[in-house]
């Protein structure tokens, strides 16, 4: 899927995006997709079609919310352990 294409899924509203996140096939796009509508688009302006994505990713995680990173915590790393 293009960034652009990508951002426009996750600054979608919410309905559209959780209907994404039904045919998501990585947990970590689930995960994105069932967010905030608030925590989808700063990680589609901070983070998507940037040359160094991954670094800049990690960033974004760090700076989120406890609530956020815990949630990725229980809905893609702890769940992808079985």
């Amino acid at each position: 899927m293009s960034s652009t294409t990508e951002r426009r899924v996750l600054t979608s509203p919410g309905p559209v995006a959780r209907a994404a996140a039904w045919v998501a096939t990585l947990p970590e796009q689930r995960w994105i997709l069932l967010q905030s509508r608030e925590v989808r688009q700063s990680y589609a302006e901070e983070v998507l079609g940037r040359p160094d994505e991954a670094l800049r990713q990690q960033i974004w995680m760090l700076r989120q919310s406890k609530a956020v990173r815990e949630s990725y915590i229980a809905g893609v790393l702890l769940s992808a352990g079985g």
